[in-house]
């Protein structure tokens, strides 16, 4: 029997309005219904300009849509990250949802053991702990221990992928977010990365990605949400 969701997207609105090209309105989101259950993993399928990121994107409350909900299974209650305060998004981001974006944005000169370590120190873990934790996802992720201590700002594009990766799975999470998450990926780490995201699902967690490899969409995914560039909006 199938697990109750512990994602439900219902009705979701986004337009964006590009105010220096005299207001033109541009639909990318309407009406979107999802829902993803524990152990799933959810494969957003388009081309590009459908909307794919600008759905994670929403989902984390990095963008905030127009209309619809956007309701998260946190601990024992329900989230809308659409309507909650920015505390209640924070504290959603801190114990139930990861997200692997396209790109690290991390402090200058904060070592990628700390970069990793952060989101367990966040939550009271030893910091020996949390550091050891740290460095078995790296060595698995294969970033040589040498770089350990250094600022992953000035990583190749590959290495500061793994790190992004790395301090996402930190956390069992009980929902990931991906965007791309192997694209910067030679076949070795791409694998590793596969290995991980397969063992969060088999564990129960209830994933949301996106991929243009057609080996990892189709290896990774359960199942696939499709999505089109819209013209048009039915969103008021």
């Amino acid at each position: 029997m199938a697990s109750d969701p512990v994602l439900r997207i219902t009705n979701l609105c986004k337009t964006f309005t590009l105010h220096a090209q005299g207001g033109t309105r541009i639909p990318v989101l309407d009406r979107v219904n999802l829902t993803v259950s524990p152990s799933e993993c959810v494969m957003l399928d388009g081309p590009s300009g459908s909307g794919k990121s600008t759905l994670l994107r929403s989902i984390y409350a990095n963008y905030k849509p127009q209309a619809g909900s956007i309701r998260v299974r946190h601990h024992d209650t329900w989230v809308d990250m659409v309507q909650s305060a920015p505390q209640h998004v924070l504290q959603v981001r801190r114990t139930t949802m990861g997200y692997v974006s396209q790109f690290l944005r991390v402090i200058p000169r904060v070592s990628a053991i700390d970069v990793v370590s952060e989101p367990l120190r966040e939550l009271g873990v030893n910091p020996d702990e949390a550091r050891q934790r740290a460095t078995a996802l790296l060595a698995t992720l294969h970033i040589p221990s040498h770089l350990w201590e250094l600022a992953p700002a000035t990583f190749s594009g590959g290495e500061q992928q793994r790190v992004n990766i790395a301090r996402s799975f930190v956390l069992d999470y009980p929902i990931l977010l991906l965007d791309e998450p192997t694209a910067s990926l030679e076949a070795e780490n791409r694998e590793t990365v596969i290995g991980l995201i397969q063992a969060a699902r088999q564990r129960g967690a209830a994933i949301v990605g996106i991929s243009h490899d057609e080996y990892v969409r189709h290896t990774i995914g359960t199942r696939f949400y499709p999505m089109l560039v819209k013209e048009t909006s039915s969103c008021l």
